[in-house]
């Protein structure tokens, strides 16, 4: 039962840094998931692979999965330059625009 420990990625269909400051504890998966043949839905017996544990650090993870005697391992995210443009969104509004509302 081996648990990963990382902190997640923020979502790339937005801008936003929501639930990417938390870290997480997630179980591997123990067994393949199956395709059940009638309705097509997949499913697994592994009932650790639904747990998820957030935690305010790394630190706090670490200390849990040790004190419970979960092996783990961590994952460092990769830290990005954040693109962030002169303006943003409000500028689409501004009214001393120099170009013509387009849409």
């Amino acid at each position: 039962m081996l648990a990963r420990i990382y902190q997640p990625a923020r979502n790339a269909m937005t801008s936003g840094q929501a639930k990417t400051k938390n870290w997480v504890l997630e179980f591997s998966p123990q067994e393949p998931r199956q395709i059940d043949p009638l309705m097509g839905w997949t499913s697994s017996s592994d009932m650790n692979s639904q747990i998820r544990l957030m935690f305010d650090s790394k630190d706090a993870a670490v200390d849990y999965a040790s004190s419970n005697g979960i092996p783990y391992t961590i994952v460092d995210p990769k830290n990005r330059k954040q693109n962030v443009r002169s303006g943003g969104y409000g500028d689409n509004f501004a009214t001393n625009r120099r170009a013509v509302w387009t849409h």
